[in-house]
């Protein structure tokens, strides 16, 4: 099980860090995840990191402003989000995957959390 935490209000420019606790399951060895979903929208990838770590990647959109993080020994993942916009407005969801890859799309991802609201005023 997954539990996403860390979604609330800033205004745009500020940060948050969302964080998401594994139960059940040690998770170490799994690739993990955030997504967002829009309203009325799919869910989009947003960063992914590999069982180790070592592999990060990123939507273009929160390049340079978002860093996923994990700490397998604690079962944690979290994503910091700094410069926040307006358009960053967005119910954000972690995921994670057993084969230990940093997948891009949610196909693949076996395992989801609730979501976690990031509203940011202008």
């Amino acid at each position: 099980q997954l539990q996403a935490s860390g979604g609330g209000l800033v205004q745009a420019g500020g940060s948050l860090r969302l964080s998401c606790a594994a139960s059940g399951r040690a998770i170490s060895n799994y690739g993990v995840g955030w997504f967002r979903q829009f309203p009325g929208k799919e869910r989009e990838f947003v960063a992914a990191a590999s069982w180790s770590g070592a592999i990060k990647n990123y939507a273009d959109s929160v390049k340079g402003r978002f860093t996923i993080s994990r700490d397998n020994a604690k079962n944690l993942v979290g994503l910091e989000m700094n410069s926040l916009k307006p358009e960053d407005t967005a119910v954000y969801y972690c995921a994670a995957e057993r084969l230990g890859y940093a997948r891009t799309t949610a196909v693949g991802y076996g395992y989801w959390g609730q979501g976690t609201q990031v509203t940011v005023s202008s």
